[in-house]
């Protein structure tokens, strides 16, 4: 989702966290880290698997969502809003 004129903010849609079921870890890049287009950033953890986290585009990462480390299940609830990565 864009969120700026030059920052989008990134998630996973609301088929993906179905199809990974109750989301209990999700392992995001630290601030500050170089993302290429197509390569792995991080990773999501579920009752189901485990599964990449793959970069929609090339991009900076200027923040993640902290509220994952305690509470992944946002992933599930919430994939467009709080669930963000």
């Amino acid at each position: 989702q864009r969120t700026g004129d030059d920052s989008v903010r990134v998630g996973i849609t609301d088929y993906a966290q179905a199809a990974l079921g109750d989301v209990v870890f999700v392992q995001l890049p630290d601030v500050g880290t170089d993302l290429t287009s197509g390569e792995s950033f991080g990773g999501v953890e579920s009752t189901k698997s485990v599964s990449d986290l793959y970069a929609p585009v090339t991009a900076k990462v200027i923040a993640v969502n902290g509220d994952l480390e305690s509470n992944p299940q946002l992933v599930n609830s919430d994939p467009y809003g709080a669930g963000w990565l």
